[in-house]
């Protein structure tokens, strides 16, 4: 399976933003794959530059990051940015040199609103590429349900077996809450904020409602909403807004919550494999997460949202592009049929097309503007 390795597609984005921007940063989970993209972007060229600052010597080597940077030519990789967020602010200048004797490639595991002391964030100096996991194009049709069981992370996806792959996200998690979240200058405890996590997986694809997890737990909505900013900042969990517009109805205007690595999904809800996810009451929620992130993962986040109104109607997926408006409705069903929920989201959105997603192979149309199409067939789709 090497050419799971090959994900070219993400990385003509990175050869674009470096191109086009003195900076570009790519953002994703740890354990994505950053590192080895940008690998596959630097090759062999004896001029780079990279800065791994997982490791002391390279913190050391950037004890003095002015003087360390700004003689440097050619490519210069920083990985895990969010160790030293002071970089930031020594960076700003340097982008700005009209000669561009260097170019940046940043490589960072939480967004910089998280990382505390990220106080200059280059706007408007660097072009961002977020960085999935392994996507349905990535690994291959006949892949599918490896993909979903597992995820996307790499180290997951590719391991020996079922229980190798457990064992992993099982390390992972723990990795993350009680190292990587202090490393962010958090204080929280890590048995607290695992609860917290293990109860979002049970509200995967629900919206968000603060007051009710903090009586779950016991703690303020503050608290609540504070734990949902670390896995939100982390990239581990999905905050998607709510659409809404002057319709004669009453909308939700809450965010739905999602876990976006189904194999971390599966991990923390006790599910092993297929047989045992097909019998799970979060069934449905956990085939609409793993869909909505591979349609976003090829048409991109930018301007994606839910609908929904008090009375039930709703819309999985919004996406505006281009001034037209597609839907995406994901069903885990043999042969998905038309709903009331997809003709009231029809004619109040005006959809260009709705598509429904489900885990089948056919092709096929409901209506002139509504189609089932395959997980398989989303590569296709032309934006």
């Amino acid at each position: 399976m090497h050419r799971l390795l090959d994900r070219s597609r993400i990385a003509r984005k990175i050869r674009t933003g470096l191109r086009e921007s003195p900076v570009t940063t790519l953002l994703g989970a740890r354990q994505v794959g950053k590192t080895t993209l940008a690998q596959m972007v630097a090759g062999q060229n004896r001029r780079d530059t990279v800065f791994d600052l997982e490791t002391a010597p390279a913190r050391r080597a950037l004890a003095a990051p002015e003087i360390a940077l700004r003689d440097l030519r050619g490519l210069v990789v920083i990985d895990e940015i969010q160790r030293m967020p002071e970089l930031y602010e020594v960076l700003r200048p340097l982008a700005d040199r009209r000669s561009r004797p260097a170019r940046f490639l940043l490589l960072g595991s939480a967004s910089p609103d998280l990382v505390r002391g990220a106080a200059e964030t280059l706007a408007g100096r660097t072009s961002f590429v977020h960085v999935p996991g392994f996507s349905i194009d990535e690994v291959g049709h006949e892949h599918q349900d490896r993909l979903w069981i597992r995820g996307g992370f790499p180290r997951s996806f590719l391991a020996r077996g079922a229980a190798a792959s457990l064992r992993w996200r099982e390390g992972f998690a723990a990795t993350f809450l009680e190292r990587d979240v202090p490393q962010l200058g958090m204080r929280i405890p890590a048995t607290a904020l695992r609860r917290f996590w293990v109860m979002l997986a049970h509200y995967h694809g629900q919206t968000w409602n603060a007051s009710e997890l903090a009586r779950t737990m016991d703690v303020s909505p503050k608290t609540s909403r504070h734990y949902l900013d670390i896995l939100h900042g982390a990239f581990l969990v999905r905050v998607l807004p709510p659409w809404f517009e002057n319709l004669k109805k009453r909308q939700v205007k809450a965010p739905k919550v999602y876990l976006r690595d189904s194999g971390l999904l599966h991990h923390l809800l006790g599910i092993d494999n297929l047989a045992a996810l097909r019998s799970h009451p979060r069934y449905g929620a956990s085939w609409e997460g793993f869909a909505l992130e591979q349609v976003l993962a090829f048409a991109g986040e930018r301007d994606a949202y839910f609908w929904a109104t008090q009375r039930g109607a709703e819309l999985d997926l919004l996406l505006l592009r281009k001034g037209k408006r597609y839907g995406f409705e994901f069903k885990c069903a043999d042969a998905p049929g038309m709903t009331r929920s997809m003709h009231v989201a029809m004619e109040d959105l005006g959809l260009h097309t709705l598509y429904v997603v489900y885990p089948g192979t056919e092709r096929y149309r409901l209506q002139k503007r509504v189609e089932v199409l395959p997980l398989a067939e989303l590569m296709k789709l032309r934006w």
